[in-house]
């Protein structure tokens, strides 16, 4: 084949026979005979004449019309063509393959992708109302026969939330399902928590605070997690999805760890929480928070933000925020607080 010799790691055209088409061009027509008469090519006949062959099989030479024993030049731009043709033919017909491939296998590629949008739907749900979110709980709480853990950040929930709370809790431990929940230590502070939490440990379930827990979150029996949805609304997001409930469980369980037992401010001690609240004030002060996001991450009210925020300047001598955490670094006051959890969340909007 011609293009043998070149899949072979070899030129397609070797000096010699560029030596021989070059004196073949010098005198148009030229005989074999001829040719072995040329002191000037100084090629053995043997060599000559393989050369000769090599150059008509490549289109390179040709016989002439009326007399075939003459040797004819031929341009090799026509040559290349000829001797190119079936590749190009050859690459046609793949490139046709390769767009025919792609049409028929994009074709499936709809199907599949419709699929995947399918189990995506059934692992992932949003909801977009409190009603809807209401209904989706209590029917995860029939259904819950372990365990449920939950995260409630915020000074302290609503009488009539705690009131619902009770009978859905209530059901729920009576079945022998664990209970873990987790509070700010601002929940301490307030009536109604101590109250709903006093009830609910007597029927074997558990409380902690931390100074700034993840996020709001439910898990029932860890396949199933509720989370907020990220409007801000009053939705939520139900998450199926194996690997995602599971790092939520992480999660809450590395604050759970961090976490100290639920119980009454008085006898717990108000200086020890105090105390805690203010050191993580600081570090979100120093991090550029805002007294309203400090408010919401810590459980309380823009007022009484503003005041611990207060009076954490002046009994540092801040004239500013920015001077209160410079003098709070100085101190020493904001280094890190082992106590507090590496949760791996993000941090919220400032």
């Amino acid at each position: 084949m011609p293009l043998q010799r070149a899949a072979c790691g070899s030129s397609y055209v070797s000096d010699t026979e560029v030596a021989v088409y070059s004196c073949i061009l010098r005198f148009q027509q030229v005989t074999r005979k001829f040719l072995c008469t040329l002191s000037e090519l100084e090629i053995p006949g043997e060599e000559l004449d393989a050369a000769v062959d090599r150059l008509k099989e490549l289109g390179l030479l040709r016989s002439h019309s009326k007399d075939p024993a003459l040797l004819v030049p031929v341009d090799p731009d026509l040559a290349a063509a000829a001797l190119t043709a079936p590749i190009q033919e050859s690459l046609q017909e793949r490139r046709r393959q390769l767009d025919q491939i792609s049409v028929e296998f994009g074709r499936l590629r709809a199907h599949f992708l419709e699929s995947s949008r399918r189990h995506t739907a059934g692992s992932i749900e949003v909801i977009g109302h409190l009603d809807e979110v209401r209904a989706a709980l209590n029917r995860a709480s029939n259904e819950c026969r372990e365990e449920v853990l939950s995260s409630q950040p915020g000074g302290g929930r609503a009488p009539e939330v705690l009131e619902e709370a009770i009978s859905r809790d209530t059901a729920l431990l009576a079945r022998g399902v664990r209970m873990r929940t987790l509070y700010n230590h601002t929940a301490r502070f307030n009536a109604p928590s101590q109250a709903y939490v006093a009830v609910m440990s007597g029927l074997g379930a558990e409380y902690r605070t931390v100074h700034d827990p993840f996020g709001r979150l439910i898990v029932f029996d860890r396949d199933l997690a509720f989370i907020p949805d990220r409007d801000g609304s009053l939705g939520a997001v139900i998450v199926r999805e194996p690997s995602v409930v599971s790092y939520l469980c992480s999660v809450f369980e590395n604050a759970w760890a961090h976490a100290r037992p639920f119980s009454d401010a008085a006898v717990d001690g108000l200086e020890s929480v105090a105390k805690e609240l203010d050191g993580t004030i600081l570090r979100l002060l120093a991090a550029g928070y805002k007294d309203e996001a400090i408010g919401r991450r810590l459980g309380m009210s823009l007022r009484t933000t503003r005041k611990h925020v207060a009076d954490i300047m002046d009994t540092l001598g801040a004239v500013s925020r920015f001077q209160a955490g410079v003098l709070a670094a100085r101190a020493g006051l904001l280094d890190h607080d082992e106590s507090a959890p590496d949760t791996g969340v993000g941090e919220a909007a400032r």
